[in-house]
């Protein structure tokens, strides 16, 4: 982070905390080696692993497995100009153990697009980072206004 930019870096915990609080996300991989981003809907497992449910036929189950990722969140008040933004970067692996599964099921995220077969995609938390910037915050020696 650059000294006097306005943002407060966060810690991993708070980070991790932060995306209990919003539904949707977007997934960053590799496609026909450039960058592509889709949103997606997400639930945090118990160890800190994003897990995402998707078709089993979908190009990004295909795309992403056994893939370093990165995934990011955010929630953004326009209003107070605050806001914060998270971002992890892991692999991600399609979830295949049978228990698991059934385990995540019951547990993990439920589709917004369901699907005849659908896969749960977990993101391992290697990095997280994040940053937020604080309502009434002045930047560059400006006041924003309320």
């Amino acid at each position: 982070m650059y000294a006097n930019d306005g943002f407060r870096e966060l810690g991993r915990d708070e980070c991790l905390r932060l995306l209990t609080k919003t539904p949707v996300g977007r997934i960053v991989h590799t496609r026909h080696a450039l960058p592509a981003v889709l949103p997606v809907n997400f639930r945090l497992d118990r160890d800190g692993a994003v897990l995402l449910r998707t078709s089993a036929a979908s190009e990004l189950a295909r795309a992403v497995d056994r893939s370093v990722v990165a995934f990011e969140a955010d929630e953004v008040d326009v209003v107070t100009h605050s806001g914060w933004s998270v971002v992890v970067t892991g692999l991600a692996a399609v979830v295949t153990d049978p228990v698991e599964r059934q385990r995540l099921a019951r547990t993990g995220p439920r589709s917004w697009a369901p699907s005849p077969e659908e896969v749960f995609v977990r993101i391992h938390p290697e990095l997280v980072t994040g940053r937020e910037l604080a309502a009434g915050r002045s930047l560059y020696g400006v006041s924003l206004p309320p």
